[in-house]
């Protein structure tokens, strides 16, 4: 069984966001609601040396997830191969899982009354396709795969270039890695 990891190379994110809007097309969703957004940090610095860079947010797919434990439904569940989702039908909108989420990747849609988020496009996944989010990236910054095939460009990143999870003092085991050319912060 693979286990599905995403790593996000801000270093080559040019803040475009056409992963962003691949997923809002994708996912057929209101203009309030961005499952993955991408966070602008600058400019900092004097003309011309001047930097900006950009960090591609999105659901951590985390091994220990808090939303899970925090769901009193059940509508937030795990996949064998790691993806976290939200089984609508089950949702009750009670929000719950959104104020356990340490990563603010949920989202609470009006119009559904149920919370929604990434879900890594789990229904391409298993048609043995990538995440849009991925596919429409031409810096190449996001990077799927399998973590636990040692071929795959993941496993490489994570266990060779140190890609490394957001927050990882909060163990929650984050399947998204991050390679940073600088030290990124949740605000």
């Amino acid at each position: 069984m693979p286990r599905y990891a995403m790593v996000i190379d801000t270093r080559r994110c040019v803040g475009c966001h056409s992963c962003t809007v691949a997923c809002k097309i994708h996912n057929e969703l209101p203009l309030d609601v961005i499952y993955n957004p991408v966070i602008t940090k600058g400019p900092e610095g004097v003309f011309p040396k001047v930097r900006v860079e950009y960090l591609p947010l999105l659901c951590m797919h985390c091994e220990n997830a808090p939303c899970i434990n925090a769901c009193p439904t059940g509508a937030s569940q795990q996949r064998e191969d790691g993806i976290v989702f939200v089984e609508e039908d089950k949702c009750v909108g009670c929000k719950a899982c959104l104020m356990a989420c340490p990563y603010g990747a949920r989202v609470f849609v009006p119009s559904t009354g149920v919370v929604q988020k990434c879900n890594f496009c789990m229904e391409q996944v298993d048609l043995g396709e990538e995440p849009f989010c991925v596919k429409t990236c031409h810096q190449k910054a996001r990077i799927f795969g399998d973590l636990d095939d040692e071929n795959s460009r993941v496993y490489d990143l994570v266990n060779r270039e140190n890609a490394e999870p957001l927050l990882p003092e909060l163990n929650t085991g984050a399947y998204v890695f991050y390679l940073r050319g600088w030290e990124a912060k949740l605000i």
